[in-house]
């Protein structure tokens, strides 16, 4: 037994060292995402972008918004005129983090009393907003000490407010993008085994000759995949809000509507790796390979804006990154349809550059 066994092990080891295609797939996906991920996955905070509101008409309040400037965690600096602006700023994700220095910061810094400062943080990013109010609490205290009369250490009174999700509890960020990643995953898997199937089972043939056009058999096979998905990913929101007790602050239909254009986009891509795989095997292999890095590129483990440019840049074209601003968005602070409509944007183009690329790549297998 042992010997036979042994035989069939240098057989399949064998057949898959002799195919180049077994070759490069050991080889180039694993290479290219230890690079990509090496980048993307970070547990650092940098690259933040911090809304500053001075109300101190002296020099010393000018002076700390100077040493956030010239902080390299702090590379953007939004300058707010009025605490009307704080909100907008922070709903639409263009700031992480408010500094708020009132009018009296000055005065009560040179007469060695402890100033009040403000930093108000976006409770949506569980893991990033705590990071980032340290490093703005380090800086904060530093100035003060430094600022000191007569050397002395006065403390600063410092309010710490996370908006949209008080305590930071991580539940209820991380549940509702589990919600996305999950449905992802089942989308891609329906669509990808859906054509290779037919070519293992041999009925492909049989779809070829029958009426149907080549967009007809797509139709077929993503609607079905986007119902599928759709249906779980109704169940999970279902247990989110009812079993797990994350509330849903915003509309369900317009998170419904947007999964639906979400699910198009990642059928799309399913549908491109089975048109290319021959088995069902194959299909799954395509779409592990795809997934990951769609994931790490998204923002659902580690924030976008600590990756590089080049890799923030390469995040635009990830479907699921738009739909996780859509969830959180809607989940934690009741989105509107106005701002689902601007992050629905990307995904209606990537839907149809999927869906485009998934029908050219059909014909032509076809062919």
């Amino acid at each position: 037994m042992f010997l036979r066994t042994y035989h069939l092990i240098i057989k399949e080891l064998l057949a898959t060292l002799r195919d180049p295609k077994s070759r490069a797939v050991l080889v180039v996906p694993m290479l290219l995402q230890l690079f990509v991920l090496s980048y993307a996955i970070t547990q650092e905070v940098r690259n933040v972008s911090l809304g500053v509101l001075n109300q101190d008409s002296g020099n010393l309040g000018f002076t700390l918004t100077q040493r956030f400037e010239h902080s390299p965690t702090f590379t953007r600096i939004v300058r707010l005129g009025h605490r009307g602006e704080i909100d907008p700023v922070i709903d639409t994700q263009r700031v992480l983090m408010v500094l708020v220095i009132p009018p009296d910061f000055s005065r009560e810094l040179e007469a060695g009393r402890p100033p009040k400062v403000q930093v108000l943080l976006d409770g949506r990013r569980s893991n990033a907003s705590p990071i980032a109010g340290g490093y703005a609490t380090r800086i904060i205290q530093r100035f003060v000490a430094e600022q000191a009369p007569g050397g002395g250490r006065p403390s600063v009174n410092l309010e710490t407010r996370n908006l949209f999700n008080v305590n930071l509890h991580p539940r209820k960020t991380t549940v509702p993008c589990l919600v996305c990643v999950l449905a992802a995953i089942l989308g891609m898997i329906i669509a990808g085994l859906s054509i290779a199937r037919e070519r293992e089972l041999g009925t492909f043939e049989q779809l070829l000759v029958s009426p149907l056009t080549p967009v007809e058999i797509l139709l077929g096979k993503a609607i079905p995949a986007v119902i599928l998905a759709s249906f779980s990913a109704v169940m999970l929101i279902g247990v989110t809000v009812f079993i797990l007790g994350i509330p849903l602050q915003g509309s369900f239909w317009l998170l419904l509507a947007s999964m639906e254009l979400f699910l198009l986009t990642i059928v799309g891509v399913g549908l491109f790796v089975s048109s290319l795989a021959m088995t069902q095997q194959q299909a799954i292999l395509g779409v592990t390979l795809i997934l990951p890095p769609a994931m790490m590129l998204s923002g659902f483990a580690t924030p976008v804006e600590n990756m590089p440019v080049w890799l923030q840049n390469l995040t635009i074209m990830n479907p699921i990154r738009w739909y996780l601003i859509i969830v959180k968005g809607v989940f934690l602070k009741g989105m509107g349809a106005y701002e689902v409509f601007l992050n629905a944007i990307p995904l209606a183009g990537l839907s149809l550059v999927t869906l485009t690329a998934a029908a050219v790549m059909f014909k032509r297998r076809m062919e």
